[in-house]
């Protein structure tokens, strides 16, 4: 394919694979499939060090910014969409920037992901300061909205984490605060990064924003106890980590979220500490949002 970049060469596996019949093809692209998780696990201490530089952020009032054209770029609106859901954060806490803007999300704008000056624009239309982090995502490594963007962000201060699907170089490396490299190698059909590279990137995101909200309280054990209730599932689901954390019974659970204003965070302190739902939520922000470090606290006396 005479180019360097991993994404853009052509997978030797797969070189005939307009000869394999439908069931053939499916194997083929779920055996190269197969290794996309391998490739994120050798990227695990970046991957964390990204997820350090978000709680930090998040702490501190920033945001966590993904920055992307086409298939990077949705796959970081949809994992900033799912944020508030999961997490009960708020929206702009973690949000996504794609080239062409929302019509890209449905419609390829092909052409946007070479507009430099949009991409700096970006950064300046959300106003990026040193609270934020802007994560560029360019599973071929060299999106020029996206280097715009970054470049931009850093200008303003903002800390910087770039993906790429392809080796780093290491001018790139020393460019950004963390560098996350999966090497999924070729894809089925060569350049289709919406394929493996794709799947490698939502891995990636998944991974980083999950131990940001880990690290940030948002989860008590493997529960996400920062939900807040907006629909009948997620009113089941409270009052299901209820009674499973507090020993309740489904009335006595839904009673409790009810007084809780729907906050399961704050019902599990309220139960476990006879608080009212503004001394459990003053008791949670003491403890950055932690709930075993509520019980440690009014241990120590403090109110």
């Amino acid at each position: 394919m005479l180019d360097d970049r991993l994404t853009e060469q052509r997978n030797p596996r797969s070189e005939e694979v307009d000869r394999l019949s439908a069931e053939e093809i499916v194997r083929l692209i779920n055996a190269e499939d197969a290794g996309v998780a391998a490739a994120v696990g050798a990227e695990a201490a970046a991957i964390a060090r990204a997820a350090r530089l978000a709680a930090e952020a998040f702490r501190t009032g920033g945001r966590l910014l993904y920055v992307g054209a086409g298939t990077s770029g949705r796959l970081g609106v949809l994992d900033a969409a799912e944020m508030p859901p999961t997490y009960g954060s708020a929206p702009e806490m973690v949000q996504g920037v794609i080239a062409g803007g929302r019509e890209a999300l449905v419609r390829a704008q092909e052409g946007a992901e070479d507009d430099e000056e949009a991409g700096a624009e970006a950064m300046d239309a959300k106003a990026v300061d040193s609270r934020d982090l802007v994560f560029g995502i360019a599973t071929s490594g060299t999106t020029p909205f996206v280097h715009a963007a970054l470049a931009r962000a850093r200008e303003r201060g903002a800390r910087t984490v770039f993906l790429l699907c392809t080796p780093a170089s290491p001018a790139l490396r020393h460019s950004h605060d963390v560098v996350i490299a999966p090497l999924a190698g070729p894809e089925v059909v060569a350049g289709s990064t919406r394929m493996k590279a794709g799947t490698a990137t939502k891995m990636v995101l998944n991974a980083v924003t999950t131990t940001a909200m880990i690290l940030c309280g948002k989860v008590d054990g493997n529960l996400m106890v920062d939900l807040q209730v907006t629909c009948r599932k997620l009113q089941d689901r409270g009052e299901r980590i209820l009674m499973t954390k507090l020993g309740l019974e489904r009335e006595a659970a839904r009673v409790l979220l009810a007084g809780a204003g729907g906050h399961v965070k704050t019902a599990i302190v309220m139960e476990r500490l006879g608080m009212t739902r503004e001394e459990a939520r003053e008791a949670l922000a003491e403890a950055g949002g932690m709930v075993r470090a509520v019980a440690a606290l009014a241990g120590a006396g403090r109110p």
